[in-house]
């Protein structure tokens, strides 16, 4: 399959059958995020393959709230993938601090979209979370306090094999050259 066919098979699943994902898929995922690029190959990320059921449904717990519920999904997620930032080298530390860029934070984006693609690859289904408790989710894997849970990538075979029209900007709307207009 072409780059752009497998993009645009890829899409936020939030309905999984009930059926385990394979550890070779997984580790397949896990290959794509470890050669993801980085600011001065500081590779600041750990990931956090989370599969045993008591333990995920814990963390999964922890994606939404009697109010805000939107998350419920993950429960029913097969695997939770937790990316977990690191520290980057000390000159991407500096550039980061000169420049007013979120190295580590534009990395770990990056290496969670190469985890997601390579999962689509392999038929499996993915949706990247934001919003959840943080450190309640950092004390139940036991991260040491100065480190920080950014992303919880949900994984499992997708219910429904359809692919969604992606709804995006024009290509119009999102491109220029030469000047910003």
């Amino acid at each position: 399959m072409g780059f752009l066919e497998l993009v645009k098979r890829r899409q936020s699943v939030r309905e999984y059958l009930d059926s385990p994902v394979e550890r070779e898929k997984i580790e397949h995922c896990l290959e794509a995020a470890r050669l993801a690029p980085s600011a001065c190959n500081s590779q600041p990320w750990k990931f956090i393959v989370v599969d045993e059921p008591e333990l995920r449904e814990a963390i999964a717990r922890q994606t939404f709230g009697k109010v805000l519920s939107f998350n419920h999904f993950s429960m029913h997620a097969p695997v939770l993938v937790l990316v977990i930032r690191e520290r980057m080298k000390a000159i991407a530390q500096f550039g980061a601090a000169v420049k007013n860029r979120p190295f580590s934070l534009i990395d770990v984006g990056i290496a969670a979209e190469h985890f997601c693609l390579q999962a689509a690859e392999e038929g499996l289904g993915t949706c990247m979370l934001g919003w959840f408790e943080s450190k309640p989710v950092g004390k139940i894997i036991g991260i040491p306090k100065k480190k920080r849970v950014e992303l919880i990538i949900t994984v499992g075979y997708p219910k429904s094999a359809k692919i969604r029209d992606k709804k995006r900007k024009s290509i119009d709307e999102m491109r220029n050259y030469n000047r910003y207009s």
